[in-house]
């Protein structure tokens, strides 16, 4: 009898959330960045740059975030600050889910290029106090920056049970993340708000809510899409189905037009790739759209779109482990991507020797450049900078390739 309690009161819940889902209004079209066409898109300056000098491209740096004492790190993200510098976020404590865990920040001066001391943004002590509930655990902690200019950062909570009972919290700051306001639960469902959480930078919308990439873990695996004003979650959309796909990063097209990628969580025997939703309608609807044929092993993607148009995604692109990481970049009239750096490879190890590199996050902060941070085998959180000028160079040296190929093909 329990059980068709427990049965009628999950549907319950369903019909609520539909209703409260299909009576909201139309969404705002998204916020788009206005693309500039310069060499890095010019197939004319591809010719030009074939004899370019490779020392005059600064190398990518590379560095670690502050250690914390903690044995365990994980789930790094990052947010460029208004005068230039970046604020990261990861938990840290004896192992992922433990009582101990708490999210820090740091923040990266690139005039010094270093790394400011950890600090501790949130506690699962605070989180308790905070909330005024009983909170078991923390994670995946991700930035946003609100219209008025505030800092927003969502980080997941769980009181019972595993990820599959979490909740998304936020706070907001108004001095660029040194202090923040008291804690709040984002209220997904006005029932079971339960199974929601976090990984991927938000979009914007032209009126200047958030739209922020979330996803479930319990009775289903598949990511759902939330427009978000302020504390208070205004809209939900679906956008997959089944059991296959999670953590959706987003990449925006045009004011309607956007594509989400998808950690592919699939039984054995299917595709190892990475899983495809696309909108049309500014994220009110999603459809399933064909597999990006890379290679995938049940692991977060991330990726950015810089300002000229070129578009990047680091990722580990094998079918099983964590032991590969690879930048690649590609552009949207194309749609082929290609591997244009190795970031992190031990397959030449043994397996029981191999380290995980997982869990990247990209982000820009003049459109042309790239900070990327990754956890590097749960013990470090590695950052790497590549300035504007080498993803140009690197995304030149592609469409040389490619013209080249090209000219080949044409001369068979």
């Amino acid at each position: 009898m329990s059980r068709v309690i427990a049965l009628c009161f999950l549907l319950l819940a369903a019909v609520i959330g539909f209703l409260h889902i299909d009576s909201r209004p139309v969404w705002a079209p998204f916020a788009t960045p206005s693309f500039r066409v310069d060499e890095a898109l010019d197939e004319s300056a591809v010719t030009k740059t074939k004899g370019l000098i490779k020392t005059n491209i600064p190398a990518p740096q590379s560095h670690w975030l502050p250690d914390t004492g903690a044995a365990s790190v994980h789930a790094a993200s990052m947010i460029a600050l208004k005068d230039g510098a970046v604020r990261a976020f990861w938990f840290a404590g004896s192992r992922e889910g433990a009582a101990d865990v708490s999210i820090y920040s740091s923040v990266y001066d690139p005039k010094s290029s270093n790394w400011g001391a950890p600090i501790v943004v949130m506690d699962r002590v605070s989180a308790e106090k905070g909330l005024s509930r009983y909170i078991a655990k923390l994670g995946n902690p991700v930035p946003a920056r609100l219209a008025d200019g505030r800092l927003q950062l969502f980080f997941v909570t769980v009181s019972v049970g595993g990820w599959a009972g979490s909740s998304i919290s936020t706070m907001t700051s108004d001095d660029e993340g040194l202090t923040w306001s008291k804690p709040q639960r984002l209220i997904s469902s006005p029932l079971l708000n339960l199974s929601t959480l976090v990984k991927s930078p938000n979009v914007m919308f032209a009126d200047g809510l958030l739209g922020l990439p979330a996803y479930h873990e319990w009775i289903g695996r598949f990511g759902e899409f939330l427009r978000i004003d302020a504390g208070q979650v205004i809209d939900k959309r679906r956008m997959s189905s089944g059991r296959s796909a999670i953590q959706p990063l987003i990449f925006v097209n045009d004011a309607q037009d956007a594509s989400a990628y998808f950690r592919q969580t699939r039984s054995s025997g299917l595709p190892k790739q990475i899983p495809v939703s696309r909108t049309q309608n500014a994220g009110q609807t999603w459809q399933q759209s064909e597999d990006l044929a890379i290679a995938n092993p049940n692991s977060a993607v991330t990726g950015l779109i810089l300002k000229n148009g070129t578009r990047i995604l680091v990722l580990n692109n094998i079918e099983n482990g964590r032991y590969r990481l690879v930048l690649l970049m590609g552009d949207a009239k194309s749609g082929q991507w290609k591997t244009i750096d190795v970031l992190e490879d031990d397959e030449a190890l043994p397996e029981a020797q191999r380290k995980e590199f997982s869990y990247p996050y990209l982000i820009t902060v003049d459109g042309d450049d790239a900070h990327l941070v990754y956890t590097w085998d749960r013990k470090k959180i590695r950052h790497r900078y590549f300035s504007g000028a080498w993803l140009k160079h690197a995304y030149q040296q592609v469409g040389s390739a490619d013209a080249d190929a090209a000219h080949q093909e044409g001369q068979q």
